[in-house]
């Protein structure tokens, strides 16, 4: 049956107020989680809204194996909520994974279940409070400020007025329904593909460091993947995994080829998504037990709930940052985070090619707490991927620790607006900058001191990775 979009019908109708909260966070993925935790910690009434029945976004709801870097190669760059997150994880998951992991700073595989028992634990005890299996699909507006938000889920429909509202939809949800102007993908509307990310059981991991030493190959199998796609075992696109990531011995997470076309944004393309993955787990199970020792056996036991997204609106900002930013390293007088992942735009079809550009060894760049601000709207913070940037900046911030870094700053914003009454805007910088170190994160040697540096312009030369 096809989507009907000429039709419109009108709907009035009066709604309960549910909560009145001082800071109410759309959103429970990294960057939800760590704004609610820090929100609360910072004193203010705290209420995390999130659609499903757990916390974790991508990392539990679409089972992304592994955490990407919280260092820049020499020292870890992302700390405060998100570091405490990462060590309760490891130390929750069971002496094994501890030992093996507990140095570990990059790449650590992510236990599902105990990460979302962590998640629950420390949200609670930061003081916020939980409403899941609950969505936002109205934004009320008086001139320059929400007023409320309209939530839905089974209690019915009701309305949560709050003074500051966190947008950690990963999608810019809130700022899209308040009008916030917004850019989607690449000139050509162009996305990166989404992710289908699974994990199997009856591995053994001995026996496939073996083959990918004896092969003479990365654990990311690039040769014995053009070989299944010269066969036609596999479908044409990038030629190697992704990652694995074993959470025991026998047990992995693959994050590992792609489903093309997808706008996060659009149910129909996400249910689309999600039975075209579930078909290409189903070809490269068949392909691991055929063609990699220490897969002879496996078992699929979980799929995601949903296809994994790694780009769709990115917000207009009081600031844009852009790929001149990334390449200088540069510092801004409000920084609030610092990044040192790679730009990692994934090919957006199956003949092209992956986009990666990385940062020397033990260098970093600011990311502005001015980007996190919305066009025309006082009292409303975005956190997470959409922040505004332009895509290159996009595919590197994009990932789950800098997501942290910037929600443990939009929750302290919010926290200290809260007090005040004013808007994001008013929110005093130093004092913010202060309390984020204070509270563990680190912005730098010389947080909100701007160094001279020579801002990259002209033609930027990326790597790109064979395809």
């Amino acid at each position: 049956m096809a989507k009907q979009t000429a039709q419109t019908i009108t709907v009035s109708s009066e709604l309960p107020i549910s909560y009145t909260p001082d800071v109410v966070v759309v959103g429970g993925g990294a960057s939800g989680v760590a704004a609610a935790m820090a929100a609360a910690r910072n004193g203010a009434d705290t209420l995390l809204i999130e659609q499903r029945g757990y916390l974790g976004g991508m990392g539990t709801a679409a089972l992304v194996p592994a955490f990407c870097p919280y260092s820049d190669g020499e020292k870890p760059i992302i700390r405060g909520i998100g570091l405490d997150l990462l060590n309760e994880m490891k130390q929750a998951a069971g002496d094994a994974f501890h030992e093996r992991y507990k140095e570990q700073l990059d790449w650590v595989p992510i236990d599902v279940e105990t990460l979302k028992r962590v998640y629950d634990q420390q949200v609670l005890e930061s003081g916020a409070k939980i409403l899941f299996h609950t969505v936002a699909d109205q934004v009320l507006l008086e001139g320059d400020r929400i007023s409320g938000l309209v939530i839905s889920n089974k209690s019915g429909r009701s309305v949560v007025q709050a003074k500051l509202y966190i947008d950690a939809s990963g999608d810019a949800d809130l700022a899209a329904l308040a009008g916030v102007p917004f850019q989607t993908g690449g000139v050509n509307g162009e996305l990166q593909p989404g992710t289908m990310c699974y994990l199997v059981t009856g591995a053994d991991k001995a026996r496939f460091d073996q083959f990918c030493q004896e092969s003479g190959q990365s654990k990311q199998l690039d040769k014995t993947i053009v070989e299944a796609q010269q066969n036609g075992d596999l479908p044409e696109g990038r030629k190697r995994v992704s990652g694995i990531a074993w959470i025991t011995d026998s047990i992995a997470g693959f994050n590992f080829g792609h489903i093309f076309g997808i706008d996060g944004t659009s149910a129909e393309d996400l249910t689309h998504a999600a039975i075209e993955g579930r078909k290409l787990i189903d070809v490269q199970i068949k392909f691991l037990r055929k063609y990699v020792p220490g897969f002879e056996n496996i078992h699929l036991v979980h799929s995601g709930d949903q296809i994994g997204i790694r780009e769709t609106r990115r917000i207009a900002g009081d600031y844009t940052l852009v790929v001149d930013d990334f390449i200088s390293m540069r510092t801004f007088e409000d920084d609030i985070a610092r990044n040192a992942y790679f730009i990692d735009i994934h090919l957006a079809n199956a003949s092209s090619t992956m986009v990666i550009k990385h940062l020397p060894k033990g260098k970093s760049h600011g990311v502005p707490y001015r980007c996190m601000l919305p066009q025309g709207k006082s009292n409303l913070i975005v956190a997470g991927r959409s922040v505004s940037s332009d895509r290159p900046v996009q595919g590197s911030l994009r990932v789950m620790p800098n997501c942290f870094a910037m929600g443990q700053a939009a929750g302290t914003a919010a926290a200290m607006a809260s007090v005040t009454g004013a808007g994001f805007r008013e929110v005093n910088i130093p004092e913010l900058q202060r309390r984020l170190v204070e509270q563990g994160a680190w912005l730098g040697e010389n947080p909100g001191k701007v160094e001279a540096v020579t801002v990259a312009s002209g033609h930027i030369e990326y790597d790109e990775e064979s395809n």
